[in-house]
């Protein structure tokens, strides 16, 4: 079974940027595709970001387009999310959620639907104006 712990939240200034990760345990890691979520208190859930199990898929929601950058490293069993630019918007808790077991399109779509295995805890993003 699968365990997401995620790490690298904090305070920052708008402009600034952070880099999350999340770290699985587990001897599955690398047949997994992940994604990152976010929420924000009063708002939906969201998906920010996510990537295939060797990487070379990925997407990007539009609010998060050429500022965020997921990556992973599959000999360390963790998913990166590197955050530039970061705005007062992007201020919410963001986790991490895995799923597996099919085409990236199809994987990909289960992440959208929030229809995940596994996920983690959350780590809180604060960003100030």
């Amino acid at each position: 079974q699968e365990q997401l712990e995620e790490s690298g939240g904090g305070l920052v200034q708008a402009g600034d940027s952070l880099r999350l990760s999340c770290t699985a345990s587990g001897h599955t890691f690398s047949t997994y595709s992940f994604g990152w979520f976010r929420q924000a208190p009063g708002k939906e859930r969201e998906l920010v970001a996510a990537i295939g199990s060797s990487g070379d898929g990925t997407y990007y929601s539009d609010f998060v387009k050429d500022r965020f950058t997921i990556s992973r490293d599959n000999a360390k069993n963790t998913v990166f999310l590197q955050m530039y630019s970061l705005k007062p918007e992007d201020t919410a808790v963001y986790y991490c959620g895995s799923t597996r077991n099919g085409r990236w399109s199809t994987l990909l779509s289960r992440l959208a639907r929030f229809d995940y295995n596994y996920r983690g805890q959350g780590t809180q993003v604060a960003v100030s104006s």
